[in-house]
Formats: structure tokens, C-alpha cells, sequence
């Protein structure tokens, strides 16, 4: 297994900058845009087969350091009894939210082998097909309570914020089913041979400081505390979330993975030296001319010149508008430059 993003996770030296792409498997490549005009999004990920196949295009196509399953982090919803769907143009979409008490007691008892195997059977399939390390992956509690109790994406967040503020031990009692349901359904695909394991909490920048402290990090916290004993680096990604960058470095995640508005440097300054960062070049760079992209990623390899304990990435997931001819130039870009930052 090339073992290059592994080490760098462990702050050991590495031959050059290791890199893979949030949403490298998905909606810019043509293997899957020709498998998604036959198949919606949660039948290819529940489909093993599919899933695997879509992971590992990017994978054979780029020289990536790692692969990424395919799969959503809504998945998980149907072992807890939850009607949703994944609209085109929408994303999630869940007919009865969540937001009474009562609601989260009824949520059924969450099996990940009864009701998520095609997951783990998915990253089987690739750990046997490829030698790079494969990142499983989860929502964070935070968001996925935030889709459960708006019904689906929101620019408010006025239901979730709402109840979190209005009734915060019923709102809790939900982020602690969210938190045990999430660490069984990571501990199922360390299980299957995830060799990294990714929470995203992309909706965590909406709260201020005092409410991610006071009811999101402790859950993260113990989280990633329970999920230390498998073996498996951990990475936080969050988004739009600058202001609570001294609150997630104390999180107990191996590393944490930045989006494109704060400069790496700026957070490595208020990390410290030993966090292993991840980022964060913003996705819409891919869609100008290579020049460009040379000179921003350049300019992200510089803000940790030594390169120390840190995955090259993009700041949020590859763009459906982007060329795949750009994320070669990318990847090989970052591999030949990082070389030379060492």
C-alpha cells in the first residue's frame, strides 16, 4: 500500500506532498456521469459494485494518494427509520423532520451491517482492486441533525438552531443518537479496511462559538475519543468555520481539514506545529486556466513551506463543471512541486 498520506498523518517525513480530492469519485468524471444517466445517486451507493467502480475511476485515472468511497452521508438515515431522498438540484430531503423529543425516541436502533452493508461491501471491493489507502467517511452530528430538522438544505437554520436554543436537552438527546449512530457506522468501515476515517460537519459554521462548545464539541470529543482505539487517523472537516478553529484543534481528531477562506498558514499559527492540516485550495481554480492553477496551488504549498504533516486538498469537493484534464495537471503539479518544499 503506498503508505505516503499515512505517514504524513503521523507527522512523519514524507518523499513529497501527498494529495486526494473531496468528491474525486462523482459528478465530473465520465465513468460516472454514464453509470448516473442509468442509475440515481442512492442506487449506485447501494449498489457495491457500482460504489466500488466509482471510487476507484479517479484512482486509476489520477496518480491520488488515496481513494475516497462513494457514498453519502445521509445513508446511515434508513437504520433509524428515516424517509428520505436525494433530490436532483436539492440534495436531501426528508418529508417529516425531526423536531420534537418524541420523534428522536422512535428512531429505530441503528445496525450499520443490517442497513448500510453495501457500504463496507464497497470498500472491500476497492481495498482488493487498488494498493492506496482507502478514507471512509461520515457527517458529523451537527449536520446531520441540521438536515433532519429543516427537511433538507437550509440558509437559515432556523428550525435547527431554534430547538437547539429552545429545548437544548431535547435537541441533545438527538445529537447523542447522531453521535453513537455515526461512531458504529465508522467502526463498520475501519472494519472493512477504511484506512482513514473523515467527518464532515459542513453545516458547523453556522453556530457561534459558545454553542459549538457547549453542544457540539463535547459529543465530537468523546466521538473521536471512542474511535482512537481502532487504529485509524481521523480528520475534521468543517466549513466556514475560521472562528472555531481553537474549539476543533482540541477536538481530538488527528487532523483537520480546512476550506478555502482561511490561509493554511494563518491556521497553522493557531494550531501549533504538531496538528496535521489538510486543504485547501478553493474548487473553482480548477475551472480556470492551468497557469492559474499552478500558481494558487503553489501558493497553498507555501503556506506551510516545510511541508510538514500536511495533505494537499481542495477548501470543499471538486466542482461538477470541472475538467478531469485539470485535476491531472493537479495532482501532478502538487506531486512534482512538493517534492521540491521538502
Amino acid at each position: 500500500m503506498r503508505d505516503r498520506i499515512l505517514r504524513a498523518l503521523k507527522g512523519e517525513p514524507v518523499d513529497t506532498r501527498p494529495i486526494w480530492l473531496m468528491r474525486q469519485a462523482g459528478r465530473y468524471l465520465p465513468g460516472y456521469r454514464a453509470l448516473r444517466a442509468r442509475h440515481s445517486i442512492l442506487e449506485l451507493a447501494r449498489t457495491p459494485e457500482l460504489a466500488a467502480e466509482v471510487t476507484l475511476e479517479p484512482v486509476r485515472r489520477f496518480d491520488v494518494d488515496a481513494g475516497v468511497v462513494f457514498a453519502d452521508i445521509t445513508l446511515p438515515f434508513a437504520g433509524l427509520g428515516i424517509d428520505f431522498s436525494i433530490d436532483p438540484g436539492v440534495g436531501p430531503v426528508i418529508p417529516r423532520p425531526i423536531r420534537h423529543r418524541a420523534q428522536v425516541d422512535a428512531l429505530t436502533p441503528f445496525d450499520p451491517e443490517a442497513s448500510v452493508p453495501f457500504v463496507a461491501e464497497a470498500i472491500r471491493r476497492f481495498c482488493a482492486a487498488s494498493d492506496r489507502p482507502l478514507i471512509g467517511f461520515a457527517g458529523a452530528p451537527f449536520t446531520l441533525a441540521a438536515y433532519l430538522v429543516e427537511g433538507g438544505p437550509s440558509r437559515e437554520y432556523a428550525e435547527v438552531k431554534g430547538w437547539m436554543y429552545r429545548d437544548p436537552e431535547g435537541f441533545g438527546r438527538l445529537l447523542d443518537r447522531l453521535t453513537e449512530m455515526t461512531e458504529q457506522y465508522l467502526r463498520m468501515q475501519a472494519a472493512a479496511g477504511a484506512s482513514i476515517l473523515q467527518l464532515f460537519d459542513t453545516w458547523a459554521g453556522v453556530l457561534g462559538r459558545s454553542s459549538y462548545a457547549r453542544q457540539v464539541a463535547p459529543r465530537l470529543t468523546r466521538l473521536f475519543d471512542h474511535l482512537r482505539e481502532l487504529g485509524r487517523p481521523t480528520i475534521y472537516f468543517s466549513t466556514g468555520s475560521a472562528h472555531l478553529i481553537d474549539e476543533i484543534a482540541g477536538l481530538g481528531a488527528t487532523a483537520v481539514g480546512v476550506d478555502w477562506r482561511a490561509p493554511l498558514g494563518w491556521v497553522r499559527a493557531r494550531v501549533g506545529p504538531d496538528l496535521p492540516l489538510q486543504g485547501n485550495l478553493d474548487p473553482a481554480v480548477l475551472l480556470g486556466p492551468r497557469e492559474l492553477l499552478e500558481a494558487e496551488a503553489a501558493e497553498v504549498l507555501g503556506e506551510i513551506p516545510d511541508g510538514g504533516s500536511h495533505i494537499f486538498n481542495l477548501g470543499h469537493g471538486v466542482l461538477p463543471a470541472t475538467d478531469p484534464e485539470r485535476v491531472g495537471q493537479l495532482v501532478d503539479f502538487v506531486h512534482s512541486a512538493g517534492a521540491a518544499r521538502r
